[in-house]
């Protein structure tokens, strides 16, 4: 609440006993805002609380941002602004939580999706640009499609199978400007987009030019934490309970001011952060070192898809294919996309964003499995021979020894690699288990066997309950 909303209400009935009270006990501001608040859950029950501290806090939110629009960047003013976007953020984030408190806890229903396949990709995009369509085209699932907007109203899933791979596909409904903030189911949108490995947006190339979609969305995106086509800053942060805050770096700083030290002890406190060590290895910019305090950002690759390129001229299409990270084409008319099966640009730029590797496996002494590829993502847990082990079976990682590798990766073929080594498309992986004698030697090898005899004596036991449980019957 801000000082003129909150005395404005206390001289008002029925908070005018509040008043004077304040004047004899010299209460702060925010002493002023609890009592009020407390007056509010005893007069109007629970609910007026949420939405008066709401108001308080978008009246902030649009307060900063209003002086962040006034104020110059120079190098005199880079410490004031870095103090308000540490607020800014702050107060989104609590926002997000008030709007989001209060219920039970569970998934949207609608929006619980299961995580099926090697990745998912979400698509997200305003009401009528053709996603449900783009959909159909990519994975083959019919999802309803009209000329109104808002034809799709929760997430339908799909597969998408490209290269001996299976990516899911989730058709979400269209959002709006303020989706952040709840408008027209927003949240639930963008909670499915920020769980999932990559993200497309679907744009309408005949109202990109007047209507900036493209911008508001990654306005809306960066709003609650997810950072496109970025990677996670290199500073190391570590919480302490003593010795204050503590900024090093590497390298000279040309981003955050004369003084990084300063600025770094100023955004600590604002979240309410005392001590603390930031070490950094790389020239970060003021909103980078919020999110490695904030520490609840998502990172995720972005590409942009233009559909509709039939409805503009050709100038127009070169300038919208020139913008980073997109693709043209047109659902309707199939241009730079195919059938669910066939191979196309945007099924190919889908699964470089991706980040997918296929491996094939072979046995010793016979010729490797080239049908079903095992496929390892670099965004979920890598393409290391360790990461190959834990898709397959954690017994194999834990009897692991070397693997024998062939294919674009290894110095010579085949090359003994351990279980860090780097995996790249195509490559053929043997992986060669310990031997009982080297097991035996394994210091952890008596507790492994008395876990395995202690889980076949349960599961024996178990059987024995059930069957006299039946006889009994």
């Amino acid at each position: 609440l801000t000082p003129s909303s909150h005395l404005l209400a206390l001289r008002s009935s029925p908070f005018a006993h509040q008043h004077s009270a304040f004047k004899r006990n010299n209460y702060t501001a925010r002493q002023r805002c609890r009592v009020l608040v407390n007056s509010c859950v005893t007069f109007f029950g629970g609910e007026a609380t949420l939405r008066i501290v709401t108001m308080g806090v978008m009246e902030k939110i649009k307060e900063i941002e209003a002086e962040m629009a006034r104020t110059q960047k120079n190098k005199a003013t880079n410490y004031h602004l870095g103090t308000l976007k540490a607020k800014l953020a702050k107060l989104r984030n609590d926002l997000l939580i008030e709007q989001g408190g209060g219920g039970g806890g569970g998934p949207s229903e609608g929006f619980d999706v299961a995580r099926l396949g090697d990745a998912r990709v979400a698509l997200i995009g305003f009401p009528s640009v053709g996603k449900s369509t783009l959909q159909c085209k990519l994975t083959g699932t019919e999802s309803e499609a009209a000329a109104y907007e808002f034809t799709t109203l929760t997430c339908i899933p799909g597969t998408m199978h490209y290269k001996g791979s299976k990516v899911q596909v989730l058709d979400l409904p269209g959002i709006i400007e303020g989706a952040a903030h709840g408008k027209g189911r927003g949240k639930e949108v963008i909670a499915c987009a920020r769980n999932a490995d990559a993200i497309l947006i679907v744009l309408d190339a005949g109202k990109e030019g007047l209507n900036r979609h493209r911008e508001i969305l990654e306005c809306e995106l960066e709003t609650v934490g997810i950072r496109l086509n970025e990677r996670p800053p290199d500073v190391t942060y570590t919480k302490k309970t003593t010795g204050g805050v503590r900024f090093a770096s590497t390298l000279p700083l040309t981003k955050l001011g004369p003084d990084p030290q300063k600025l770094a002890t100023q955004i600590c406190r604002e979240y309410r952060i005392t001590s603390a060590d930031l070490l950094a290895r790389e020239d970060i910019t003021v909103d980078q070192l919020v999110d490695v305090i904030v520490g609840n950002r998502v990172y995720k690759p972005c590409c942009y898809f233009y559909n509709k390129i039939d409805t503009i001229t050709v100038e127009e299409v070169d300038q919208l294919a020139r913008m980073p990270h997109s693709l043209v084409g047109s659902v309707a008319k199939k241009f730079n996309i195919g059938e669910p099966l066939e191979e196309d640009p945007l099924k190919a730029m889908i699964w470089d964003y991706l980040g997918l590797t296929r491996i094939y496996t072979k046995r010793k002494g016979q010729q490797p499995d080239l049908n079903e590829p095992v496929v390892l993502s670099a965004i979920r847990k890598g393409t290391t021979v360790r990461a190959l082990c834990q898709n397959i079976s954690t017994q194999m990682l834990r009897d692991f020894n070397f693997a024998m590798v062939w294919g674009k990766s290894a110095k010579h073929s085949p090359q003994r690699c351990g279980v860090n080594h780097p995996l790249e498309d195509e490559d053929v992986v043997q992986i060669v288990t310990k031997t009982n004698a080297q097991q035996r030697q394994d210091k952890n090898y008596q507790a492994m066997v008395q876990g395995f005899s202690d889980k076949y004596h349960k599961k024996k036991f178990d059987a024995k309950k059930k069957k006299q449980g039946k006889l009994r019957r």
